[in-house]
């Protein structure tokens, strides 16, 4: 049997995400609580809703879902909703800040931590490309989703350039961000 995990991210993926999930538990009978009162396999069965639910000892369902956002108010909203007993707290994942002013926090602060990591030499008949710009362009291209050939033209960046800055930077953002924000728990197995 295959296996699905949803992620959903931001606002909207959030918001899109629990209207999903509350039509997937009246597809199949599940109630808010997680139980399904016409399943009378607990833990066992080939049924087709195992693809996208977990089925706990006490015969719970749970889904195969994370919800991801920068700022806690809409996953609160699924937390505090009519199918808050479905999800384990584990799987609501939110940061401390909203993302509404992304731009001037990219500019002036995140981007003057990765700057010294992404920061260029010029070379012979050519200016480096800037910290800034390589931000921008990779923030750009994070948030549209647009292919390097697409960029290219309102960049003034070449596609070849943009495939070398784009995962470079990222890398940067990972390695400045990831021990301040992805602190991953240890669990031990005892």
């Amino acid at each position: 049997m295959r296996e699905c995990i949803s992620v959903h991210i931001g606002q909207a993926g959030v918001q899109i995400g629990n209207s999903c999930w509350e039509l997937y538990c009246l597809e199949h009978g599940i109630q808010p609580d997680g139980q399904m009162p016409s399943d009378t396999t607990i833990g066992g069965g080939d049924d087709s809703f195992n693809t996208f639910f977990s089925e706990t000892g006490s015969g719970k369902h749970v889904p195969r879902a994370v919800f991801v956002d920068l700022e806690p108010t809409v996953v609160d909203e699924v937390r505090g909703g009519v199918y808050r007993q479905l999800f384990h707290p584990e799987q609501l994942l939110t940061g401390k800040e909203d993302a509404a002013n992304n731009y001037a926090r990219g500019h002036y602060t995140v981007g003057k931590l990765i700057s010294p990591l992404i920061v260029k030499q010029d070379i012979n008949f050519q200016d480096a490309i800037t910290p800034y710009e390589r931000l921008a362009v990779t923030l750009r291209y994070l948030a549209t989703g647009r292919s390097y050939a697409d960029l290219k033209f309102s960049t003034r960046i070449s596609a070849q350039s943009l495939g070398h800055i784009i995962p470079e930077t990222c890398r940067a953002i990972y390695e400045t961000l990831a021990p301040q924000y992805l602190k991953v728990r240890n669990y031990s197995l005892t």
